[in-house]
């Protein structure tokens, strides 16, 4: 019944019928998010990585941003040579950029990528061969970094995960784990029941 679409998992060994018409989130791999993909790949084939665009969350937000990021996610060890590589190739790369930085350069750069740490056992999704984000990872990540989603922060954070909730499936234990993995569960938590009140 999952397979089919009647049902969707919210929590372990919870389910709920889709009959809301709920999605899964599976987002738009653009032409550029996959050449860079492949890019990455063909130089470190073994690596963990997730790659995606804050443009994705403008379909959640009220005030739209009009310049977007591509965050590039690796692991810890591998994150310098990647920035370099993408350097090198003459891409506009910033390696887990400082607040100032964001503020001075990212936000200015025309076509920016970001590189930062992968938190080992994130919970991501392969769309047409790129490994990227799913719904839960996002709404956790835009809670911990409110440098680099300082767009997202505010009434707009509210905003972007009560849209989401409203219009697709959350597996609330996958998203947790990994609040958890980002020591920010119990602050996640209470934000959605005191000022976000999805699920009451």
């Amino acid at each position: 019944m999952v397979k089919k679409g009647i049902l969707h998992r919210v929590s372990r060994g919870q389910y709920s019928f889709s009959e809301n018409e709920k999605k899964e989130f599976i987002p738009d791999i653009s032409r550029s998010l996959k050449y860079l993909s492949g890019k990455i790949y063909n130089q470190f084939p073994y690596i963990e990585t997730c790659i995606w665009s804050t443009k994705w969350l403008n379909e959640f937000m009220l005030h739209q941003p009009f310049r977007f990021y591509t965050v590039v996610e690796v692991e810890k060890e591998v994150m310098e040579s990647v920035f370099y590589a993408l350097k090198e190739s003459g891409k506009e790369v910033f390696l887990d950029p400082s607040e100032e930085i964001v503020n001075k350069y990212v936000v200015n750069a025309s076509e920016p990528i970001i590189i930062t740490r992968l938190t080992t056992e994130a919970p991501t999704q392969k769309v047409n061969k790129v490994n990227t984000q799913t719904i839960e990872k996002i709404l956790v990540d835009i809670f911990c970094d409110p440098v680099i989603f300082a767009a997202q922060q505010g009434a707009e954070l509210k905003r972007i995960y009560q849209s989401v909730f409203d219009k697709y499936n959350v597996n609330k234990t996958k998203m947790f784990r990994y609040a958890s993995r980002r020591n920010k569960r119990e602050e996640i938590e209470k934000f959605i029941n005191n000022e976000v009140k999805i699920w009451q």
